[in-house]
């Protein structure tokens, strides 16, 4: 199973085989300089960012949810690439959206959050116009805000939030819950937000403004918010809240002073403003800093005066300037010397270690404790119990094995993501007895302790010393108490998917293959085949090195085709899994019949016996006879 991470740079590789990186970059840097963008619309519809959009969706875990229409991507990719490009030009030019379908999902409280689920026609052009905004907007967004952000995580913002209460020591948080804040954001004000930051593309403007009207069906019209479950929701969400994490840095973080001081290079490349800071100290200005991820975020200010001013101030100015109200049943200020602040799944609080001898007098020093938060630490359980259940359901069968992979993947998932509390060991422990014991119940006679199958390097690593560690029908079955806190880190500063420094941190170039190449393959499509068998192709050019998965020779544009394993006749269809990139002669050698040409092709690419094991294999699935070497040798 794919990483998030790993997803992450996959995505980053996808803007490499269609060549559009060096365009978002390009986007990136003007809009660092604060230029305007009115010709937008062209880069939105141009042919690489369209089949990059269906490549991007594809790989989404929501692909095969369907809209109002029951369309889903599997659909849209056996279309031609050609007809595909035509069809989103057309929807475009005069857009109109689709009716979004509405669902309901249950909340732990009792109540339901709205999704809507446009079609996966309206989802394409939503991620044509979300790959060409994107650069643009991350040039104006704020360095501390988290959520939907490309290389940023709930890591980085739980590393920030232990950052300025440890080292800082601002143990005074400003707790503000925007009461339905993606139902009512302002559409006028969202789109003089998009048009301030410099995206004056009239065209584009009118097209986001259609979308965010579209028909929510058994619904109407809608007059403000935007839709949870749209593709280009969490960016315009963004955009929206952005206004907020500058006004709030502006109180403080980007104050002018009157002496511009010379500081320091930190070792992470970025600059220090303690010289700064310490001058505004001795101003009447509130010194605090914003934290925020998607629309839950927290004010951290070092005075509970100043707590004080920041929650009405800012109070004040959601309700003025964007039109939103806040709940105040879950709005607070939060002493962390004595209560704890809930964020991102986890409980945050202060306590007492020590004395800093740093400071003349010396002055108590405190210290993060984080748990697990009570709602968290309960869906986990519902979670745990119900996968347990889903393996004794399967009774030992082969899904069974599948079930108990599920029930792993999500343990392990779980503790990678509140390994950051640190006090996960003993909050988990609280519920580890329970689950530990619904298995015992449940999965008694197949549990065993010892197996003779050997551990994966990665299970070996992580789990090979925990005495908890169990088997079923020779699978492990991880320990779910098995944890232990994990230090969060910061986001590297230089970490940018936009700029060529940035993006070596995240991964490394392509150098296995000739990246000229595969624009080369993109550009030039396989007539008369799917964008599913097109896209597919790309991926396994570059998987293979540009070389034939048989014979091992380079490939060109003129001698490689693509062979589907099991052919359309005989049930095959256009998967990668089902896809192989040969060298021309290798297909007439999988493909012939005449045994003059096989015993040429053979003799000429000397192929060994596991390559022709290969051909054997795509043969006799093809309802072909197997070349026998020895027989030919004998009949010519």
């Amino acid at each position: 199973m794919a990483t998030r991470k790993s997803r992450k740079k996959q995505r980053l590789r996808n803007n490499e085989y269609y060549d559009t990186q060096a365009i978002y970059d390009e986007l990136y840097s003007k809009a660092k300089e604060n230029r305007r963008f009115t010709n937008l619309y062209d880069l939105i519809v141009s042919r690489e960012n369209i089949l990059l959009a269906y490549r991007n969706i594809k790989k989404n875990k929501g692909s095969k949810t369907k809209g109002v229409n029951a369309t889903t991507i599997l659909d849209i990719g056996k279309d031609n690439p050609e007809r595909l490009i035509s069809y989103v030009r057309n929807r475009m030019s005069n857009f109109q959206p689709m009716p979004v379908r509405r669902v309901e999902i249950p909340k732990d409280n009792g109540k339901v959050r709205p999704l809507g689920i446009p079609t996966m026609e309206d989802r394409l052009i939503q991620q044509c116009i979300k790959q060409v905004l994107e650069p643009i907007c991350e040039a104006k967004f704020y360095k501390h805000s988290y959520g939907f952000r490309p290389n940023r995580s709930t890591h980085h913002a739980i590393a920030r939030v232990l950052a300025l209460t440890n080292r800082h020591n601002f143990q005074y948080v400003v707790d503000i819950d925007i009461k339905g804040f993606f139902d009512n954001v302002s559409h006028g004000k969202l789109l003089k937000q998009l048009w301030t930051i410099g995206i004056q593309d009239k065209k584009l403007i009118s097209i986001i403004s259609a979308m965010l009207k579209g028909e929510i069906a058994e619904i109407g019209f809608p007059e403000k918010g935007t839709a949870q479950g749209s593709i280009i929701s969490p960016l315009l969400s963004n955009v929206v809240l952005n206004e907020l994490d500058w006004w709030i840095a502006s109180q403080w973080e980007f104050m002018p002073t009157r002496h511009v001081y010379k500081e320091a290079i930190k070792a992470n490349g970025t600059q220090s403003k303690s010289k700064k800071y310490r001058a505004l100290r001795n101003s009447t200005l509130k010194e605090c800093f914003i934290v925020r991820y998607a629309d839950d975020f927290k004010i951290f200010c070092r005075k509970h005066k100043d707590a004080v001013v920041m929650f009405e101030a800012t109070k004040q100015w959601l309700k003025t300037r964007l039109g939103l109200d806040i709940s105040p049943e879950k709005s607070k200020i939060v002493n962390l010397k004595h209560s704890y602040s809930e964020f991102l799944g986890f409980r945050i609080k202060v306590h007492k270690k020590g004395k800093d001898t740093k400071c003349k007098p010396p002055v108590d020093k405190y210290v993060v404790k984080s748990h697990i938060s009570e709602k968290a630490l309960k869906k986990i359980k519902t979670n745990a119990k119900e996968r347990i259940i889903a393996i004794q359901k399967t009774n030992g069968s082969r899904a069974g094995e599948y079930a108990i992979r599920d029930y792993n993947s999500f343990v392990m998932g779980m503790q990678n993501y509140y390994s950051m509390a640190t006090c996960v060991n003993p909050d988990i422990q609280t519920l580890a007895y329970e689950i530990k014991t619904s298995i015992k119940i449940r999965l008694n006679t197949r549990v065993k302790r010892r197996t003779n199958e050997a551990l994966t390097p990665y299970l070996s690593e992580r789990y090979g010393k925990s005495k908890e560690l169990r088997f079923i029908n020779g699978v492990p079955l991880v320990p779910i108490g098995y944890v232990q806190h994990r230090v969060p880190l910061h986001k590297k500063a230089v970490v940018n998917k936009y700029t060529a420094e940035g993006r070596k941190e995240i991964h490394k170039q392509l150098e296995t293959v000739d990246i000229e190449r595969v624009h080369e393959l993109m550009r030039n499509p396989i007539s008369n085949e799917t964008v599913e068998f097109n896209d597919n192709c790309v991926s396994l050019f570059v998987a293979q090195r540009g070389k034939c998965a048989i014979c091992k020779l380079p490939l060109t544009l003129e001698n490689m085709r693509c062979v589907r394993k099991i052919p359309k006749s005989c049930g095959g269809d256009d998967k990668y899994n089902n896809l192989i990139i040969v060298h021309k002669e290798i297909e007439r050698l999988i493909k012939s019949q005449d045994s003059k040409e096989i015993k040429r092709i053979l003799n000429k690419y000397k192929l060994e016996s596991n390559q022709r094991r290969k051909v054997n294999t795509i043969r006799k699935n093809a309802g072909l006879e197997e070349i026998d070497v020895k027989a030919l040798d004998k009949e010519l």
